[in-house]
């Protein structure tokens, strides 16, 4: 099958996520990606295992290049390849491009079919337009860490860069948009992305349940705050479970199958409020039934009967799940070295087929002194 971005150059001034994660979907969809880094290299390549995960993620397939773009011949050689570019996408420190003379109005200037992205950690029409934003600012920001964490507790941060990622999950909608909207009118487009709008876009239901509800959002731990049993954690012989049952048919179908019919009658459990009012001594008896028997067991007796559950994970327990296995979406990189490791493809089939994840990342530069890599 033929990639559906196949002919597509994409250049990357990009480090840490946002950005280098755009661009490996856009690789993977088999657009050409060449990274250009500075000499230092992608700033996540000297932070340890964190950096590193994140160039082994996010770089596959890519094609490096060093290049010093405070030097004059630099700066040519880069503009040489956005000219014959379809798409540049960078993540530097605000108007950091700009002022080397790189900025979206030069670039669009000298080819007017450039899609141009730029993530940024906040808007460029805002007052914090010039501040550094990094995924945490956005968490906390966004409103997002107002509602993680327990009852009570300290907001939480998600644990891992869900702003950064949301990020990227939008810089590859806008350049698909720009690409068609390409297609039919033969004009490219300057786009933006904040990491503070993606974090508020992903929680558009609660901005919702807000305005229903009147109330401010709070934090409330792993059950939703205003229908139980949901969301709700349940430890089992030899784990954790997670289920949800509150629908008046749900509910009643899990008190039939725990033999706690006659909870149905207790006023404690009568209706949603009741039951989130009383939710300790809901969760004391479902744990009760459940807690004596394996994981194994409790889901096909509630999935079974049509109840929503779910075995709590570790990484290691998801690469040994048969669904994971079946639907290939994790898969083998290869590094810089050579060495293999375990990475996540794009998570959807297209005519039945899951991309391969299998290019090698390349080390910074890798490809600056490769013949003909400026026309390729």
């Amino acid at each position: 099958m033929k990639p559906p971005l196949e002919g597509v150059r994409v250049v990357e001034f990009g480090h840490y996520i946002a950005a280098p994660a755009a661009t490996q979907m856009l690789s993977d969809l088999g657009a050409e990606v060449i990274k250009i880094e500075p000499p230092s290299g992608d700033q996540a390549r000297g932070i340890g295992a964190y950096g590193e995960g994140i160039v082994l993620a996010y770089n596959r397939g890519k094609r490096s290049i060093v290049l010093d773009l405070k030097q004059a011949g630099d700066r040519e050689t880069a503009l040489g390849l956005i000219a014959e570019a379809d798409v540049v996408v960078q993540n530097l420190r605000a108007d950091a491009l700009a002022r080397l003379g790189l900025g979206p109005e030069e670039l669009r200037a000298a080819n007017p079919r450039l899609v141009h992205v730029s993530v940024r950690g906040f808007s460029s029409r805002g007052p914090s337009a010039q501040r550094a934003g990094l995924d945490i600012a956005a968490q906390a920001e966004s409103g997002l860490m107002s509602v993680n964490g327990e009852l009570g507790g300290d907001p939480l941060r998600v644990g891992f860069p869900i702003a950064d990622v949301a990020a990227s999950y939008a810089v590859v909608q806008v350049v698909l948009a720009a690409l068609l909207r390409r297609e039919r009118t033969g004009e490219g487009g300057v786009a933006e992305v904040s990491l503070l709008d993606a974090a508020i876009h992903l929680q558009s239901a609660m901005w919702g349940e807000w305005h229903a509800s009147g109330q401010e959002p709070r934090r409330k731990g792993n059950g939703q705050a205003t229908v139980a049993p949901a969301a709700d954690l349940v430890r089992t012989a030899d784990g954790t479970i997670v289920l949800s049952a509150y629908t008046a048919e749900h509910f009643a179908r899990l008190c039939r199958l725990i033999d706690r019919t006659w909870m149905l009658d207790d006023p404690r459990f009568a209706d949603n409020p009741a039951r989130v009012a009383n939710r300790e001594a809901l969760l004391a008896e479902i744990s009760q039934a459940l807690g004596g028997l394996r994981t194994e067991e409790c889901l096909a007796m509630l999935a079974g009967h049509g109840i929503v559950a779910a075995e709590v994970r570790t990484y290691q327990d998801v690469t040994e799940a048969a669904d994971v296995r079946a639907s290939g979406v994790l898969t083998t990189g290869v590094g810089p070295d050579g060495d293999r490791f375990t990475v996540p493809s794009l998570p959807f089939t297209l005519d039945g087929v899951t991309v391969e994840a299998d290019r090698a990342v390349p080390r910074a530069g890798a490809h600056s002194d490769a013949p003909g890599w400026h026309t390729a």
